[in-house]
C-alpha cells in the first residue's frame, strides 16, 4: 500500500528540513541541531521539558501532545510520555498516558510514524497495554489517521469516536 505524504519544509539554522504534513493543526516547534555539527535533529518536548531526537514517530507524538494541550485543554501536568509498563513480565513503554486529577490513567495513546499503516496488530498492542492500565479511552495515530476508542469494560469492547474528547468532557 502506498500513499502520498505532503511535505513541509522548515529551516533550522538556515538548513532546510523536510517533514511530513500531518492532519493535526500546524504548531511552532522548537527544533535544534546538535552543537557538534551532527545530523540528528532534535525537537523540544513540552511534557518532558527537554530536547529529544526527532524521528518520524516523535514528529507525530509532538503534534499529538500539542493538540491535547492547546486544542483539547489537557493540563500538561496530567500527561506522561514513555511511561514504563510491565506486561507479562516484559518491560514496555507507552507513548502517551493522560491521567485524571486523581492520577488514574484515563487515555492511552499509541503513536506510529506517518509511513506505518494502522493495522489490527497496532490495536492489539494498545489492547495489551490497556489490560494493565484500564483506561477509559485509547487513541492510535500515525499523524495521517487517528482512531479514538472509548472502552466498555463491562462488555470487554470498544466503540469508535469521531475525535479526541476535550478535557472538560472526560475529567474525573
Amino acid at each position: 500500500m502506498s500513499f502520498l505524504l505532503f511535505i513541509k519544509t522548515i529551516f533550522v539554522k538556515k538548513f532546510p528540513v523536510q517533514l511530513p504534513r500531518l492532519h493535526f493543526p500546524e504548531y511552532r516547534f522548537k527544533l535544534q541541531r546538535p552543537s557538534d555539527g551532527g545530523q540528528s535533529l532534535k525537537i523540544f518536548d513540552i511534557i518532558r521539558k527537554k530536547y529529544v531526537r526527532l524521528t518520524p514517530e516523535e514528529w507525530v507524538r509532538q503534534h499529538l501532545l500539542h493538540f491535547l494541550v492547546k486544542e483539547r485543554n489537557f493540563p500538561q501536568s496530567l500527561i506522561s510520555v514513555e511511561k514504563k509498563l510491565l506486561i507479562n513480565n516484559l518491560e514496555k513503554r507507552t507513548d502517551v498516558v493522560v491521567y485524571s486529577t486523581a492520577m488514574r490513567p484515563m487515555i492511552l495513546v499509541e503513536c506510529k510514524a506517518p509511513t506505518v499503516t494502522v493495522t489490527q496488530a497496532v490495536f492489539d498492542q494498545a489492547a495489551r497495554y490497556n489490560m494493565s492500565l484500564k483506561v477509559d479511552f485509547f487513541v492510535i495515530t500515525n499523524g495521517m489517521e487517528t482512531f479514538v476508542c472509548k472502552m466498555d469494560e463491562e462488555e470487554q469492547a470498544y466503540s469508535f469516536l469521531r475525535e479526541i474528547p476535550d478535557y472538560s468532557a472526560v475529567k474525573s
